[in-house]
């Protein structure tokens, strides 16, 4: 370890305290091997090298589980009954550590689960509440989730009782959909099924803000335009879940509020209808709380000290509690009975004139400018004591735009409407990143069908695999025909919120069998080869794709000398348009391929972080990656047919001629144009091979070349084949939650 010529450490640890009181020089008294203390990561000093972390987060050795365990096999012991009876019991059962409002948690618990589920975004279909992620930095630790560390806390016994037959992740959710229950919303249901991870997610782009609550101007090209937010963000500014309860940049004004609250909701799957149901059924129990200095809040969980034990925002107004706690600024509650499921909302809401006011924490917020003594909500603690309620900037968008208005005076007029719209919102809300309804488990599970779930019928699984395989191996389709097709077929899928793969076919279908990146000549001629040999044999397209895709693999294979029978599991079915929510799939559109060497334009990120984002979303490792690119590309399976990265003189042979070109030291490489490269002979001078930057960072990046290298060894030609195979197998399947 270096030291600076005064016998310092030269990384500021911060929570490292130099001895004033000697003259001698302290030493580091921790290795820096693994940057214990420093925020210097081995990336910092290469910012521009290409960073493969997203791929090995989640790794085994963070989990205390057991390898073999099954979070399903363990739902299978739990009480369901019993759990729901003991989270019942907690909302009513105040805590003197930190008392619930009037008596009741379910405020506190509803918000809870709505933070964690409300992070979710259609672009990526990352965040959301399905793997217990608020536990964590950053996410523990926004602003906007000032004081969930408590009620977190409060749960800490009932997960405790429980253990490993409830994750975190259902515990939070299931919190705040019995606190709904608890206070007389007849819910939709609930499904348990969500697995924890056990350290941040660090895939997830939160934005580029170095700063919390930071002026939301960054993140639109026109603030003006709430359509021009950086994609894949969702919520209006860094450590704000939906839009600032203030208003734009903290400037009261429902009408621009209206327009931002409009494009958040859509980019969280919420239509206008669904958007007032949340924003109102949210707001109908509960408080906010700002009485007293926000300022003077202590350091969020991620910064205070040992002693707090991960609980953040010491808060040293009096009690600190009660009447006096301090989350969001605001101040007071919305409806005259906020333990209560009704339709004080909207009464509330549309029945009064509105003021703008100053909270007793400086912030901006509405409220009524006349109202009776007995309309008004009775303090948290005395109830002898009433005080004025109060709306977010977002609450009187529901009222001034008129979009909003409409819907709120219908729901104000129907309860029995705004309580089933609520309670199917709440339920979407909370599972829209669970995948289908195979991934779901419980007694609670609604019955119905949503859209948004993604339905797909159930496919034949028993059938002659062999006869339908001959049939395909001689319909005249060439092999990169085969391979890509199954490829573009099973590549949607995105492992954040379990949508896309095969199951289903749906790339013959809109708006999937349009998309640029699926090539639609190309696709309509092997589709229109494929549906008859389905036809015939009564078995799914979507089998029929995939055994596709598997047939071409064999024969590439066979073409390299190996033989080899790639795994298959019937069962697939075939979605209808029926079925399927063009709008919600469009955001599933590839806009570039390393694995085919397509960008459909140029990026602001480099093709090979394009390749490193679809990567983590299909689930992939960097050795599956490198195996599965390097197969693909002797296959002659790029978009268009271009040649580049095709690195053999034996296109359609599934060899390890790319890895071994590529790391072949006769070649000199060069820049050529259009952001290509050329590989040119040593001895001849002449160009052998182009490239692109995804073909040429396998050589480039020290991780990926030693990638490279093993699969271009001598001894590894048939390892290269049963590796691609097992890749190519987990792409297939990966959508196939039946089989896990």
């Amino acid at each position: 370890m270096s030291s600076s010529k005064d016998g310092k450490c030269p990384i500021d640890h911060g929570q490292f305290p130099k001895k004033e009181e000697t003259n001698e020089a302290v030493k580091c008294p921790v290795m820096h091997g693994g940057n214990t203390s420093s925020d210097k990561s081995v990336m910092d000093w290469w910012p521009k090298a290409l960073n493969l972390d997203i791929l090995h987060q989640h790794d085994t050795k963070t989990n205390p589980l057991k390898p073999n365990f099954n979070y399903r096999e363990e739902l299978k012991k739990l009480d369901v009954e019993a759990l729901k009876k003991d989270v019942n019991n907690l909302m009513t059962d105040s805590q003197e550590w930190w008392p619930a409002d009037w008596g009741h948690y379910g405020g506190l618990m509803i918000r809870m689960a709505w933070h964690s589920a409300g992070t979710y975004r259609t672009a990526d279909g990352r965040g959301g509440g399905g793997t217990g992620n608020q536990r964590f930095a950053p996410l523990n630790s926004w602003p906007d989730n000032v004081n969930l560390d408590k009620a977190r806390r409060l749960l800490w016994p009932i997960k405790k009782k429980y253990g490993n037959k409830i994750s975190w992740a259902d515990l939070i959710i299931l919190a705040g959909t019995i606190a709904y229950e608890n206070m007389g919303l007849k819910t939709f249901g609930f499904a348990f099924g969500r697995e924890d991870i056990w350290h941040p997610e660090q895939d997830i782009y939160w934005g580029a803000e170095k700063e919390w609550l930071a002026p939301s101007d960054s993140r639109y090209e026109n603030l003006e335009n709430p359509a021009t937010m950086e994609n894949p963000l969702a919520a209006v500014q860094m450590g704000l879940i939906y839009v600032n309860p203030e208003g734009v940049n903290g400037i009261p004004d429902p009408l621009k509020t209206a327009q931002q609250v409009r494009e958040t909701f859509k980019r969280m799957a919420m239509n206008d209808e669904e958007t007032v149901a949340l924003t109102a059924g949210g707001h109908t129990v509960g408080k906010t709380h700002g009485n007293g200095d926000a300022s003077l809040l202590g350091p969020d969980p991620e910064s205070a000290g040992v002693e707090e034990q991960g609980l953040g925002w010491k808060n040293p107004n009096k009690t600190g509690k009660g009447r006096y706690t301090v989350t969001s600024g605001l101040e007071g509650a919305w409806t005259t009975n906020p333990t209560k499921w009704d339709n004080g909302f909207f009464e509330m809401l549309i029945n009064h004139d509105w003021e703008l006011q100053k909270s007793p924490a400086g912030a901006w917020q509405w409220e009524p400018k006349s109202i009776r003594v007995e309309d008004k909500p009775v303090d948290v603690e005395d109830f002898s004591i009433r005080h004025n309620p109060m709306m977010t900037d977002a609450d009187m968008a529901m009222k001034m735009d008129p979009i909003y208005k409409e819907i709120s005076l219908k729901f104000m007029h129907d309860f029995d409407a705004f309580s089933d719209a609520f309670a199917r919102a709440w339920f979407k809300l909370t599972h829209r990143d669970m995948g289908p309804k195979s991934c779901y488990f419980g007694p609670d599970v609604p019955k119905e069908d949503l859209i948004w779930q993604d339905p797909i019928s159930k496919g034949k699984t028993a059938y002659d695999i062999a006869a339908i395989k001959e049939k395909i191996a001689t319909s005249g389709l060439s092999i990169s025909e085969m391979v890509s097709t199954a490829w573009d077929s099973a590549r949607t899928f995105r492992g954040s919120d379990k949508r896309g793969g095969a199951n289903g076919a749906r790339i013959r279908l809109s708006p999937q069998k349009d998309w640029e990146g699926n090539e639609p000549k190309k696709l309509a001629k092997v589709l229109s080869v494929l549906e008859p040999i389905a036809a015939k044999f009564g078995i799914s397209i979507a089998d029929t794709i995939v055994l596709t895709g598997n047939v071409g693999v064999e024969k590439a294979a066979k073409n390299a000398g190996i033989a080899i029978s790639v795994p298959f599991a019937p069962g697939r079915g075939d979605a209808t348009a029926e079925m399927t929510d063009i709008e919600s799939f469009e955001p599933l559109e590839p806009v570039a391929d390393g694995f085919r060497n397509w960008l459909k334009k140029d990026y602001i990120v480099s093709p090979e972080e394009l390749l490193l984002d679809r990567t983590q979303l299909m689930g992939l490792t960097a050795p599956e990656m490198t195996v599965l690119l390097g197969g693909m590309r002797v296959m002659g399976t790029n978009f268009g047919d271009t040649k580049h990265g095709v690195f053999t003189d034996a296109v359609g042979a599934l060899s390890n001629d790319f890895f071994v070109n590529l790391t072949d030291m006769s070649y000199a490489w060069e820049p050529s144009e259009n952001g290509l490269y050329n590989i040119r002979s040593k001895k001849t001078g002449q160009v052998k091979f182009t490239a692109t930057r995804v073909d040429l960072v396998f050589g480039s990046n020290s991780i990926l070349r030693s990638y490279a290298e093993f699969y271009a060894q001598d001894d590894n030609k048939e390892r290269f084949v049963n590796d691609f195979v097992s890749a190519w197998v987990k792409v297939m399947n990966a959508d196939r939650f039946d089989l896990k």
